[in-house]
Order: C-alpha cells, then sequence, then structure tokens
C-alpha cells in the first residue's frame, strides 16, 4: 500500500466513530424523497465541520447542499444520497451511502493540494423516484466535474453498476360516482378502468424481452364499498436497457391505461413523476482502478448471476454518468438471503457488516480517485 492510500485509509479510519454515527441517525430517522430536512442539514453540518464550504438549498432544492473543499484544477463530485422509502425506511442502505461520501469526502479534502483537486460533496435528494439529479442537473449541476462516484450498497459486491433506463408515471382515472347497489348505471367505474389496465399489463408482460420491467401499485381504489369509485390513482414504472428502448416500451404501456379507459368511459391521466431516468454509463479506467483497490482491500465480486440481478435496479445517477465520467458499485452488507427494498436489507444496513461496508466504501473511493489522479496509466483525470 503506498503511503498516500494509507494516509487516505487513515483519515476514513480516524473518522470512523463520527461516520457510524452519522449513518445511524439516518437509519433513525428515515424521510422520503424531497422530505430529507434533518438528513441533509446533517450531512451538511458533519461537512462544515470539517471545514468544507457547505451551500445549504443548493440550486433552490430546500433537501440538496454542496460541499466543496480545494481550489485545484481537476474537480470530483460524490454523491451523497439520504432519502429513505415509504413504508421501508433506509431499505436501500442511502444512509451508508451518504456516510461513506462524506468519509471520502474528508480524506480527499486533507490531500487535495497535494493532488491538485477540488472535492466537492453534493446532498442529493430523492433518488427514490423523485429524480433529484435530474432536477440538479437541470438547474447547472454536475456538468463542470471531471468524475463523479458513489457507492451503493447490495447484499454482496458487484464493482460495475448496469441499471435500467426507468420511467415512474401516476395513473389516475376519473369516473362518475353512484349508489352501488340502487343506480350503478349511473356510475363510471374508476376502479374498473385499473384492473383492466393491469389485466392488459399482465398479458402485455408475456411478450416483453426478458430484460425489461413493468410495475406498480394502485394507491387509491375507491372510498366506500356501497359508491361507485369515480376516482382512482396508482404509481407505475417501466425499464428497459436504455432510454431509447424505454421509449418503445411506454407506448406499449401506455395502450394498456388506455384500454381501462376505453372499456369503462373512465378519464385517464398519466403524469410523469420525473424525467426518465437513464442508463448508466460506467468509466471503464475509474472501474479498473476500483476493482483493483476493492481486492486490495480484502473485498469479493459475487458471480455472475447475482451481479445481474442486482443490475436490473435504476439510478439517476445514470443521468449524471451521461455527461461525466462515473462510476457506482455495489458494496455488500452480507444480507442474503435478503436483498435491497426488503426490510431485513433495511435492518442489514446498520450493525457491524454495515460499518465495515460503510468505512471500506469510503477508503475505495477515495483510492480510486487518488490512483486516477496521480498516474492511474493513460493521463491525469481530466484529460481527453
Amino acid at each position: 500500500m503506498s503511503t498516500l492510500k494509507a494516509s487516505l485509509a487513515g483519515t476514513v479510519d480516524g473518522a470512523s466513530t463520527a461516520l457510524i454515527a452519522l449513518s445511524e441517525a439516518l437509519h433513525a430517522h428515515p424521510e422520503t424523497a424531497w422530505e430529507e430536512h434533518r438528513a441533509a442539514a446533517w450531512v451538511g453540518d458533519a461537512l462544515a465541520t470539517a471545514g468544507f464550504r457547505v451551500e445549504p438549498s443548493y440550486l433552490g432544492y430546500e433537501t440538496a447542499f454542496l460541499a466543496e473543499a480545494g481550489s485545484g484544477p481537476v474537480t470530483i463530485g460524490l454523491m451523497a444520497e439520504y432519502d429513505a422509502l415509504p413504508g421501508l425506511g433506509h431499505a436501500c442502505g442511502h444512509n451508508l451511502i451518504a456516510a461513506s461520501s462524506v468519509g471520502a469526502g474528508l480524506a480527499l479534502a486533507r490531500v487535495a493540494d497535494d493532488l491538485g483537486l477540488t472535492v466537492r460533496v453534493y446532498g442529493t435528494p430523492a433518488e427514490e423516484g423523485g429524480g433529484g439529479k435530474i432536477e440538479l442537473l437541470k438547474a447547472g449541476a454536475f456538468s463542470d466535474l471531471d468524475f463523479a462516484m458513489m457507492v451503493h450498497p447490495g447484499p454482496v459486491d458487484v464493482a460495475e453498476a448496469r441499471p435500467f433506463a426507468v420511467a415512474h408515471n401516476h395513473i389516475t382515472y376519473e369516473g362518475v360516482s353512484a349508489h352501488a347497489a340502487a343506480y350503478p348505471d349511473q356510475g363510471v367505474n374508476a376502479n374498473d378502468a385499473f384492473i383492466i389496465a393491469q389485466v392488459a399489463l399482465g398479458l402485455l408482460r408475456q411478450q416483453l424481452p426478458a430484460d425489461t420491467r413493468v410495475h406498480g401499485i394502485q394507491t387509491v381504489g375507491g372510498y366506500a364499498p356501497n359508491a361507485i369509485p369515480e376516482h382512482t390513482e396508482g404509481r407505475w414504472y417501466t425499464r428497459a436497457g436504455t432510454l431509447e428502448q424505454l421509449a418503445s416500451l411506454e407506448e406499449r404501456v401506455r395502450r394498456c391505461f388506455e384500454a381501462g379507459a376505453l372499456a369503462t368511459g373512465a378519464t385517464l391521466h398519466v403524469r410523469p413523476e420525473s424525467e426518465p431516468y437513464a442508463e448508466f454509463a460506467t468509466d471503464e479506467r475509474a472501474l479498473a482502478a476500483y476493482k483493483r483497490n476493492a481486492l486490495e482491500r480484502g473485498r469479493v465480486f459475487a458471480d455472475p448471476d447475482v451481479a445481474g440481478r442486482m443490475n436490473r435496479a435504476s439510478t439517476d445517477m445514470g443521468n449524471v454518468s451521461q455527461v461525466v465520467r462515473a462510476i457506482h458499485p455495489y458494496i455488500g452488507v452480507d444480507s442474503l438471503p435478503f436483498t435491497n427494498h426488503q426490510k431485513e436489507f433495511a435492518a442489514a444496513c446498520v450493525g457491524v457488516d454495515a460499518e465495515r461496508a460503510l468505512l471500506d466504501a469510503a477508503t475505495l473511493t477515495a483510492w480510486t480517485v487518488a490512483d486516477l489522479v496521480s498516474d492511474g496509466g493513460d493521463g491525469p483525470l481530466g484529460a481527453s
């Protein structure tokens, strides 16, 4: 291990108590998309205490922030996610993402002047369906970065993320209420429209390519059993390998919802919850550096079958990767048979294994950036 890497690891280890406490606080107080007021403040305060220049309410978004240290010519961005899942808490481990990005930021800030770095840690809200990074991109964030990175918890280690493109849509049907027994013929059943759409979607899945996904929930189905439902709502996700494939698939999914409206006479409204999440464009040089460092740190990568299942998720970090060199590896918390978006996975995102993953993720992020800046094989980071 080089002197530089030993120093970076030492900084992370020295901050371990504070980093673990931050992760545990986030885990104990989950906040969902665009509501992460405590989380943004806690993560931003941790960086401000370490000497970072912190801009809260970044670009007008109350639960986003930008923290910066150093003033070198190469600018790297570390993404801190901290939103939780409705009803499941931190079942995707964003508490660990935030804390590990803080840890990597602290380590890199101490050597920023020596390495010619400007180190940024971005507080990025609303990854779980809200497209927070997409909104920040549209407002002007990230475009001047030379490299962006985050490490995401999973049940096992996977070096290369290959997330799907995904569209998030809010579905509404409007019908006409009527007494279900006395005057059923005077009603237009918005719940039947949703049922017809879901049957159509179930049949459509038989003809869809294996690398696509269509899934969702109905959030409002009516209000009283003796009243024809006049209003129903749901949230529906459509996933495909690329944005181009997604656009084609969305047309077919839309027709299923239109079928519900046509059959019942209800009126359909489809509202995108965010712009689509893009597929991920991995920077191969950075990925190779991360792999070397992970093996040196003693991490073990999962077999391809397990890795393939994990890579059917999606992230708004994919949109960042379309404009900035980036990687998004997964780090394991040893949770199998439990996986992301299960309550048991949320429980696995604190404790001894989660703490090791946190500190390893912070260290590996710092090591990977150091390799890319110092002479990783094809010139300095930022070179074309």
